[in-house]
């Protein structure tokens, strides 16, 4: 059991990882993909760097003096989060489960809109991003999940539940896992419908008839968990108050996933006050 799991390795998570270890919390840090201030080749407006840093080194920087106060790093794909019985978060990655008492989302916030035609003019008409919140309006439905990696299959794996005809669709990739379900690897040239989606249309000319498709591109993200979890969103970002806390007790949200100033300083500073915030909660929760 952990104190704090923090989900993302970017200024904002690792500036709470750093707050968490220095109040003697037990704290992991997961992370998966391509953080955003590593793609930045130069910061010159960041306190402290007379020439400037690059932003792939102020990122592994962060990661290694994290370390060096005894959190937990961990590179692994989060699929899905969820709170048990006793208000414990539950991390489910590819391989492993992790549970603690309270979660920090530190993502940065990816939009993975597929450049498909169709997929704006239908979504909310038969076409998703969150299989656990929308499934339950799809029973025993002919649906497709729109994706090639493992988050794709948990996504399908979800709406196993609610029936069996599902079908990842890879969009010309190559899918990154094993399944049980049907996969067409057909390169897609359109979604097609009237008031709600119908088909979708391969670059082939063949076309596929389903009732609803979910979106699921690439590695789940900080929007994602939101949604499933039931965090209040509201354009794109997620919404917390004035100490980075989220509408469910004991979960915060820092950085470029609450939206404003995208700006390493102001992850710092979020991610140092969801860090503090979190400290004070599990004292007064113990």
């Amino acid at each position: 059991m952990f104190d704090c799991i923090i989900v993302g390795a970017g200024p904002a998570g690792i500036s709470a990882s750093l707050y968490l270890a220095r109040a003697n919390k037990k704290v992991l840090v997961l992370y998966y993909n391509e953080a955003q201030v590593e793609k930045a080749h130069k910061i010159d407006n960041y306190y402290g760097f007379v020439d400037g840093i690059s932003g792939n080194d102020l990122y592994n920087n962060g990661i290694k003096q994290a370390i060096n106060l005894g959190v937990d790093v961990l590179q692994e794909e989060v699929l899905d989060i969820k709170i048990d019985m006793d208000m414990h978060y539950q991390v489910n990655t590819l391989n492993n489960q992790y549970t603690s008492k309270t979660l920090i989302i530190a993502t940065g916030n990816k939009k993975l809109r597929p450049n498909i035609k169709g997929i704006i003019e239908f979504e909310g008409k038969g076409i998703s991003y969150c299989a656990i919140c929308d499934g339950f309006f799809y029973r025993k439905k002919k649906l497709a999940v729109l994706g090639a990696s493992e988050y794709a299959i948990s996504e399908a794996n979800e709406l196993n539940n609610i029936t069996d005809d599902i079908t990842i669709l890879t969009n010309g990739e190559k899918l990154n896992g094993s399944t049980k379900f049907n996969v067409i690897d057909k390169k897609i040239k359109e979604i097609k419908g009237d008031v709600k989606i119908r088909n979708v249309e391969f670059e082939d000319g063949s076309t596929f008839e389903i009732d609803g498709l979910f979106i699921a591109i690439g590695s789940a993200g900080g929007i994602d968990f939101a949604k499933k979890l039931g965090l209040m969103v509201e354009n794109d970002n997620i919404v917390v108050d004035e100490n980075m806390k989220t509408n469910i007790d004991g979960l915060y949200a820092c950085g470029n996933i609450t939206g404003g100033l995208l700006q390493v300083g102001k992850a710092v500073y979020e991610g140092s006050l969801a860090g503090l915030s979190a400290i004070k909660y599990i004292n007064e929760n113990k």
